[in-house]
């Protein structure tokens, strides 16, 4: 009696910690054809010990064939990894235990720092995704730059920089680029909960530290309970689900899901 074979190593999807693997690997690939080896050794470090990079993919956070927007994008890490799922996806490597692989039809990134975008520049020039959009970044403050029409806002770790006056006027032109989408837009938006003071106090410390080794000023930091996050967000008009955002962490940090609903008449 004939029996069935199992299929070969090479027609089987990848686990998806040997997936996850592959994507850090070939994100941080990215970064490596410059002469200057901070990128690759950020990269490394953000993507492999950060676990909101893998929780977007886990959950199914970034949508596919969206415009993604990403302030405060440092060297652009959302793009080079989101050109890593794409290629995977393509290669029929996807794990069956994840939601369908997400992918950008154009990014966008604003950084402030200068010599962050332009390593993200140099980095990013090289990638094409599959829409055959270049990623680009521009050198400017996200509180006052150009926010272009898109699908998704990415906003990680960046809003406490600015005071709760800016904050609110930051968001309100979000929702207006969200809302020119033709599907419910997204926001990202990662923050530390200051309702839990002791991990709240350990992240502001962190960041004094990583700031100052990457060569920047310290500047002050306007954080909020988590509570006010939600209702700045649900008085702007969105739909918001909190997701604990601090494993392997002594953080406070909580990824912020915020849909916005599509006006009638789109699709």
């Amino acid at each position: 009696m004939k029996r069935d074979l199992p299929p070969a190593p090479s027609a089987r999807r990848p686990g998806t910690d040997a997936a996850w693997k592959t994507l850090h690997r070939s994100a941080c690939a990215v970064y490596r054809r410059s002469d200057d080896r901070w990128p690759w050794f950020w990269a490394r470090g953000k993507l492999g010990r950060d676990p909101v990079f893998r929780g977007l993919l886990e959950r199914g956070d970034m949508p596919a064939d969206a415009r993604v927007l990403d302030l405060g994008c440092g060297q652009g890490l959302i793009a080079a990894l989101l050109q890593a799922t794409e290629l995977l996806a393509r290669q029929g490597r996807w794990p069956d235990a994840w939601p369908a692989a997400p992918s950008a039809r154009a990014y966008a990134g604003v950084e402030l720092m200068a010599k962050d975008a332009a390593r993200g520049q140099v980095a990013l020039q090289r990638l094409t995704f599959g829409s055959g959009e270049v990623p680009r970044i521009v050198c400017a403050d996200m509180c006052t730059a150009e926010l272009p029409a898109c699908d998704v806002v990415v906003l990680l770790d960046v809003l406490h920089y600015v005071d709760h006056a800016a904050q609110d006027a930051l968001l309100r032109r979000v929702r207006q680029a969200l809302a020119g989408s033709r599907r419910p837009g997204r926001l990202l938006l990662r923050v530390a909960d200051a309702t839990d003071r002791r991990r709240y106090a350990i992240g502001q410390w962190v960041d004094r530290i990583v700031t100052t080794v990457r060569g920047h000023a310290q500047p002050p930091t306007w954080g909020r309970p988590l509570a006010e996050w939600t209702a700045l967000l649900q008085g702007l008009g969105f739909t918001v689900n909190a997701v604990p955002m601090n494993r392997g962490t002594p953080f406070a940090n909580v990824l912020v899901v915020a849909d916005l609903v599509a006006p009638r008449g789109t699709r």
